[in-house]
């Protein structure tokens, strides 16, 4: 007898064969029953439950001019700390300026086996107003709404690959469909003209023609922590700046802390945050060298920063149709375009990157992070919130608390509580 493919069986069939696989106990069913989704069974395939990431707000950003609240989602419990203390300490009379020059996808066709790379990129570029043509009539809307297919160019790559990259304007979208889309209409036209062996048709996620850009300058004396001046922070700060742009080791932690931060933005907005941390990492090194996003000096008495890097983000289109929370999201950040979202989330990195890079050379990174770790040690040995602070206190005096110790610390709450 044929066994029915698992993403045809019903949804109790797949949770049941599940179940059973994996002996999950009564309890456990109702944990993933509880947290069913209908709607979500069509997003993904195989569903099983919906997999819930806090949905927090930074506050104390000041970005172009404007306070933002910024909707942020991570299960990490320091970011939305670090965001809004780094936007805090940016803050000025314009606090953190953006800047969006451009915003377009690119996507690729690639040729293999090409004897004469020369000869083709000759054809192709002789032929760029007739392969726009048919990229934009592939997708006629994308007209009427003032974006579509801009320009072309072509790269000869080792050992006899040639790369057309099709540069569009996708509008508000998110548009990773779109450019295969339109990318997927030129092949086929080259295909009618051009004997040649086209290997794929794809977008490209490194999206260095969406670049976006924030930059900050705040007085020393506002970094000033309990223990150093603010010069003596800002000098330091600007050492760990310089120093994660030798060392690949201490760039990959120094870029971290920054997509800290615009992951959780990114999440929250619905859009592929994969997509960004992959087009970021690959501009991180750009130079050969990977190296740090942002970089910080001195100058006049300030301290000054800048972080760019590729952020393909769009207000529409893809999980942004689907997801509930993505247009409250938009609305309690005043988010109504592409751009404003490109920029609010560049910014929201430059103040993530603030905030770790002051903590970590002055108090230790430990310190604020310790805080909200105990928070999440007690909630996870079963602590309600009426009990938290009071498992917080006898937790605070050990450095690293271990979970043996907080269901100690629990348990003898709980026993207090029964004599009163």
């Amino acid at each position: 007898m044929t066994l029915m493919p698992f993403y045809r069986l019903s949804y109790a069939a797949r949770r049941d064969h599940l179940a059973q696989h994996a002996h999950l106990t009564v309890a456990q069913l109702a944990l993933i029953a509880a947290r069913r989704q209908a709607t979500d069974d069509q997003l993904i395939e195989n569903y099983l439950t919906t997999y819930g990431i806090p949905e927090g707000v930074a506050v104390n950003l000041r970005v172009d001019g404007h306070d933002v609240m910024v909707p942020m989602v991570t299960e990490e419990p320091s970011v939305i700390a670090a965001a809004s203390n780094g936007g805090r300490l940016l803050m000025s009379e314009v606090g953190i300026t953006t800047t969006v020059k451009q915003r377009e996808l690119m996507g690729q066709i690639v040729f293999s086996h090409v004897t004469n790379q020369a000869h083709l990129r000759e054809w192709l570029m002789a032929h760029e107003s007739r392969l726009l043509e048919v990229a934009n009539a592939a997708h006629p809307s994308l007209l009427s709404h003032g974006g579509g297919a801009r320009s072309i160019r072509v790269r000869c790559l080792p050992p006899d690959w040639v790369s057309l990259d099709l540069f569009i304007d996708v509008g508000e979208a998110m548009g990773a469909n779109l450019v295969n889309t339109l990318a997927e209409a030129v092949a086929t036209e080259i295909r009618t003209q051009l004997d040649v062996d086209i290997l794929m048709s794809i977008l490209s996620n490194y999206a260095t023609h969406s670049l976006a850009t924030a930059t900050c300058a705040v007085p020393v004396a506002q970094l000033a922590t309990r223990t150093l001046t603010g010069q003596q922070v800002a000098e330091r700060i600007y050492q760990s700046s310089a120093l994660a742009q030798v060392d690949p080791y201490r760039a990959v932690t120094h870029n971290k802390g920054i997509m800290n931060g615009i992951d959780a933005v990114v999440l929250a907005m619905g859009n592929d945050w994969r997509s960004v941390e992959s087009g970021a990492h690959a501009y991180a090194s750009r130079s050969g060298q990977y190296q740090g996003l942002s970089r910080w000096w001195l100058a006049d008495g300030q301290l000054h920063g800048e972080l760019t890097l590729p952020l393909a983000l769009g207000v529409v289109g893809g999980a942004t149709r689907v997801l509930p929370l993505v247009r409250v999201n938009q609305q309690l950040a005043q988010i109504t375009t592409a751009r404003q979202l490109m920029g609010l989330t560049a910014a929201v990195g430059l103040a993530q990157n603030v905030a770790a890079l002051r903590a970590l050379v002055s108090d230790g990174i430990q310190r604020g992070h310790m805080a909200l770790q105990r928070k999440s040690l007690a909630l996870s040995v079963g602590a309600t919130p009426a009990e938290l602070p009071a498992v917080l206190d006898r937790l605070k005096t050990i450095t690293q608390p271990t979970t043996t110790q907080a269901q100690a610390a629990l348990a003898a709450i709980r026993q207090e509580n029964l004599k009163k």
